[in-house]
């Protein structure tokens, strides 16, 4: 079976193209129009959902619905044309790390063949399209309920975060730590996983890929890691960026109800607004325990010069 989604233009393409093949149309309730072969069915709701289903739905999809009416391979069925996406692997990503205030997240999530296909129709997608908090707690709640998915989080709050970025003196070198760490700690749940994970995906955040190889331990050596960007392209870093939004999410709520203000999310004239706000109120030495220090927004809300900014040239 295919299922997807098409624009009324490739409707009427496809329906044109079914005629033309002398298809027989046929009657299914809520559907524009369906038509019928031999070994396939095809049907096209009001909704604007297609359906494909039968033992020629490979042979159609490939060779009339991709080439003459998609114009490209889509999302649910790019798995027949590349078997590598159902590879059991982890994926890893982070959140919070733009963020002035909030803790830094990072998730790591097992899937295998099974859990993706269970996925399917479920939404999952890099978490920065998603702009609704409510959505992204529900994919989570999702994503972790998933027979046969596995997961881990390490969220490194923001005492932590400081006294780590004073000792490492990189975001680089600390996310290579935190990375390092969900990897290790998923590697020590694989009799979870079946079958066994064949490598590893992560976003490519430093100019080399060693800084996170340098960070792994005896157990996460044992695994291929692929660092590449757009990383969440792939559905299981895309799982993990979910899972680590959901969790900044979650932490800078028990901030605002622990210290009874608002803290914007990202960074800016408004995070700038809540920072002073924040020193006049307690203090710049309470400063450490919702904010990353490093940020000029720190000194900013102290009242303290800024250093020349210095302008990045690519080696």
């Amino acid at each position: 079976m295919h299922t997807g989604k098409l624009t009324d233009d490739q409707a009427s393409a496809l329906r044109a193209a079914l005629v033309a093949r002398h298809w027989q149309p046929r009657t299914v309730p809520y559907a524009r129009f369906a038509f019928e072969s031999d070994k396939t069915n095809i049907a096209f709701y009001e909704s604007g959902k297609l359906v494909v289903q039968g033992k020629g739905t490979q042979e159609f999809v490939e060779f009339v619905l991709e080439p003459e009416i998609l114009k490209q391979a889509k999302l649910g069925y790019e798995t027949v044309l590349n078997p590598d996406l159902l590879l059991p692997r982890f994926g890893v990503d982070e959140s919070g790390k733009g963020d002035f205030f909030g803790p830094l997240c990072i998730a790591g999530v097992y899937v295998n063949e099974a859990v993706i296909n269970s996925w399917k129709d479920a939404g999952i997608r890099d978490s920065k399209n998603i702009s609704s908090d409510k959505k992204i707690s529900e994919l989570a709640e999702k994503i972790r309920k998933t027979p046969g998915c596995v997961v881990d989080t390490v969220v490194v709050g923001n005492a932590a975060y400081n006294r780590l970025y004073a000792k490492m003196k990189s975001v680089n070198t600390l996310l290579a730590w935190g990375h390092a760490r969900v990897i290790e700690n998923l590697m020590g749940k694989r009799y979870q996983m079946n079958p066994p994970p064949v490598k590893a995906i992560s976003d490519q955040f430093a100019a080399t890929k060693s800084v996170i190889e340098k960070a792994l331990m005896s157990q996460g050596k044992e695994i291929q890691l692929v660092q590449r960007h757009k990383a969440e392209d792939d559905i299981a870093v895309a799982a993990a960026s979910i899972l680590a939004r959901d969790e900044f999410v979650k932490g800078i709520a028990q901030l605002e109800q622990q210290f009874a203000m608002k803290f914007p999310k990202g960074a800016g004239e408004l995070v700038d607004k809540a920072a002073k706000a924040f020193v006049e109120t307690r203090g710049a030495g309470e400063l450490q325990k919702v904010s990353k220090l490093h940020f000029r927004t720190a000194l900013r809300a102290q009242g303290l010069p800024e250093p020349p900014k210095t302008e990045w040239r690519k080696r």
